[in-house]
């Protein structure tokens, strides 16, 4: 599946990407950015960054269950990760609110 028109990134390339990062420290945090650096391409539109960070999420999860992490570490921090999702999210939200008010 294509995740980033502008670059004509797979869903596959970033959760190839994703992997490689988790084998050399699986408990390092990922971002949209750093993924695309070690792919050599940038953001451009960067619409496509709240579906990356999806990606990241699921291939997180996958990767510590396939590999039987302790289980408290894995929930804290995909409890924080999900939580920083979610500010996120809410302060795009309230960016977009803000827009559409002044206009």
């Amino acid at each position: 599946m294509l995740v980033c028109s502008c670059n004509f990134i797979t869903e596959q390339e970033i959760r190839d990407t994703i992997t490689a990062f988790l084998e050399e420290d699986c408990w390092q945090l990922i971002v949209p950015a750093k993924v695309y650096h070690a792919m050599e391409k940038r953001g451009r539109c960067c619409g496509c960054f709240p579906n990356v960070v999806d990606i990241i999420v699921s291939t997180t999860q996958a990767f510590h269950a396939k590999r039987a992490s302790d289980d408290e570490k894995v929930v804290d921090f995909m409890e924080r990760l999900k939580r920083f999702q979610e500010e996120q999210k809410n302060e795009l939200i309230e960016r977009r609110n803000r827009v559409n008010r002044t206009a």
